[in-house]
């Protein structure tokens, strides 16, 4: 599964490229306008237009960066989408476009703009990540309309089922894949955000489109959505730290580290020394 770190962060963006594990990132408007907001000087207007140059350039060229629109209807959000990619792609050769699955703010509402627009952007070969998508049945409609990418929020249904059933919580606390209870707290069937991944992963098999693994609250989840299939996992900077911190360590590695170090001949030493 390749990593993806969600954030708009230059330092944090930075920080993990130079550790070579950095296979794309993803953003959003408030995490642009938030990490944009945090560089700019005393006295100086917001250049929004700059910043995002200066991430794709240093994500550097072909590695995936997602930009989303802010429209809520087909014209916006096309209109939106080319404007994003005409003015931004030519910088490194790495923009997708973020589109939701459902742009309606209604519950009970069904729109269908999402996927039209998926349609018109995939016809003319602009790369689509559609986004807020909390169903199979949603990946696979934006799959068929050619959807590049699909991100399933498993986070965001682990807080739902949470919040439905009155469960307290912290955000990165761990949601068991299995679910909660017996028979398990499930919406529709799903039964926590890794099971909605590997359900999406599964029903999308034989297409194109990738999954990416949306909403990733702790590195136990991250391993987890890695097993059920994911292509992709964004991923919060802190949890990659977080998961950096844990995955690297284990004793038997720091073990052979102190074996190595004894059994090191001082004919062997030299080689460097006079290099």
């Amino acid at each position: 599964m390749e990593l993806y770190v969600d954030s708009a962060d230059l330092d944090e963006i930075k920080e993990i490229m130079n550790l070579g594990i950095l296979r794309g990132v993803t953003t959003n408007p408030t995490l642009i306008k938030k990490s944009a907001e945090k560089r700019k000087k005393p006295g100086n207007t917001l250049d929004l237009d700059s910043y995002i140059t200066t991430i794709l350039r240093t994500v550097g060229k072909g590695i995936p960066v997602s930009l989303e629109v802010i429209g809520t209807t087909e014209s916006d959000m096309y209109r939106e989408a080319k404007l994003l990619y005409e003015k931004f792609n030519k910088i490194a050769d790495n923009v997708v476009i973020k589109i939701p699955i459902n742009p309606s703010t209604y519950i009970d509402r069904a729109s269908t703009d999402g996927l039209k627009v998926i349609k018109r952007l995939t016809a003319e070969g602009i790369p689509v990540n559609c986004t807020l998508i909390m169903t199979p049945q949603q990946a696979l409609l934006a799959a068929n309309a050619g959807a590049t990418y699909v991100s399933p929020f498993a986070g965001r249904i682990d807080d739902f089922l949470r919040d439905k059933y009155g469960i307290s919580y912290n955000k990165g606390d761990y949601y068991p894949k299995d679910g909660l209870g017996t028979p398990a707290v499930n919406d529709n069937g799903i039964v926590s955000g890794v099971d909605l991944v590997e359900k999406t992963v599964k029903l999308l098999r034989g297409y194109s489109t990738k999954v990416i693994a949306a909403s990733l609250r702790n590195p136990k989840q991250v391993l987890e959505v890695a097993y059920a299939g994911a292509d992709i996992g964004t991923v919060p900077y802190s949890t990659i730290k977080d998961l950096l911190s844990g995955w690297l360590s284990h004793h038997k590695t720091a073990e052979g580290m102190r074996k190595f170090i004894e059994d090191i001949l001082p004919e062997y030493k030299v080689i460097f020394e006079n290099v």
